[in-house]
């Protein structure tokens, strides 16, 4: 049992370290400097007065409303999670599945803002669709996904973090550490002002 647990752990680092980061021509960043640039993203938006929005299905839905509620209680970011149960079944009801990050987005989005989009596949449609039309409305993209090199979402965001990992739980832990790490970051950016 001790080897089961070890060995988990090994694997979720080794994918951790060996996550890669990629921009919207797909060009790879360094790692820790996509980190970074991220969190800057993010300051310069809230500093803005703008907000960071979290979407997700699944596991990626509970990261994406855990770090929403992170980033705005610790980080005193305006962040929101569209994970709402009412919300998702009431708009999947009304304009179908596909559109349920969509139709939310597109009355709550505003230019500048900024869409974490998690997605373990990386070909999640409502997730695609949503950064879509983010992107139409001039929000910044910042994009969490594994499974194979060429999902989807991986070639959309400003910044593209990708896990190379067919391992759901590995992916979407990786995911919350992702977020997890860009927080600190801008947590130590408000500690320099002080």
């Amino acid at each position: 049992m001790y080897n089961i647990v070890k060995n988990y752990i090994d694997d979720l680092y080794y994918n951790f370290i060996n996550t890669k980061a990629t921009n919207l021509k797909g060009k790879e960043i360094e790692f820790n400097n996509a980190l970074i640039k991220s969190a800057e993203i993010i300051t310069k938006a809230n500093a803005s007065g703008k907000k960071v929005i979290f979407i997700g299905n699944g596991g990626s839905a509970a990261t994406a409303s855990h770090k929403a509620l992170d980033y705005w209680f610790t980080g005193k970011v305006k962040g929101v999670a569209f994970s709402d149960h009412a919300n998702l079944t009431a708009v999947s009801n009304d304009f179908g599945y596909q559109n349920v990050f969509v139709n939310q987005i597109e009355r709550f989005a505003n230019k500048g803002d900024i869409l974490f989009a998690i997605s373990s596949s990386g070909n999640s449609e409502n997730i695609i669709l949503a950064v879509r039309k983010a992107r139409n409305l001039g929000c910044k993209v910042l994009t969490f996904s594994g499974f194979k090199r060429t999902n989807h979402l991986r070639k959309l965001g400003d910044l593209n973090f990708y896990t190379s990992s067919s391992h759901y739980n590995q992916i979407e832990s990786i995911d919350l550490l992702l977020c997890d790490c860009i927080l600190e970051i801008i947590l130590g950016y408000d500690k320099k002002k002080k």
